[in-house]
């Protein structure tokens, strides 16, 4: 069967499952990339030929690209798609994966993509005020009063 071209795959996804944006498929596509060029970085010589990629190493990966592409607006780029949450990724990826035109070991599941990180913390968190974040910290680590005594 010839191999079915990534534009044209994703076409045929959308007219099934409208969630996600086109620009969706595509980000995921150029995550995937740019995360298995920055394990080849970390890995050196020792890894020659291209491995397989966890849910949560893309997860990781897609996080870091979409700083990288878009800084601040990073959250409102990938809501504007219809990507909200880590979950979201993963449907992407595994409609690819049905589609063809990525693959997957025996052991990846969709579950792999389950709550990885925030989209808060990860894409809204880095760009706030040093201020900001130390008191949404100590908010977060301080116990809420359930009322007067």
């Amino acid at each position: 069967m010839p191999e079915l071209d990534f534009n044209a795959a994703v076409e045929i996804i959308r007219k099934e499952d409208t969630r996600y944006d086109r620009q969706a498929y595509a980000f995921v596509r150029d995550g995937l990339d740019h995360t298995v060029g920055e394990i080849r970085k970390k890995a050196g010589e020792r890894l020659r030929k291209s491995r397989h990629v966890t849910g949560p190493e893309l997860l990781q990966g897609l996080r870091a690209h979409a700083l990288e592409q878009f800084g601040p607006l990073a959250k409102t780029v990938l809501n504007a798609w219809g990507v909200r949450r880590c979950a979201d990724f993963g449907e992407i990826v595994f409609n690819l994966i049905d589609s063809g035109v990525f693959s997957k070991t025996e052991t990846d599941k969709r579950e792999d993509f389950a709550d990885i990180y925030d989209f808060d913390e990860a894409f809204v968190k880095p760009f706030l005020p040093r201020a900001a974040q130390t008191a949404g910290a100590i908010a977060a680590a301080t116990p809420q009063s359930a009322g007067p005594a």
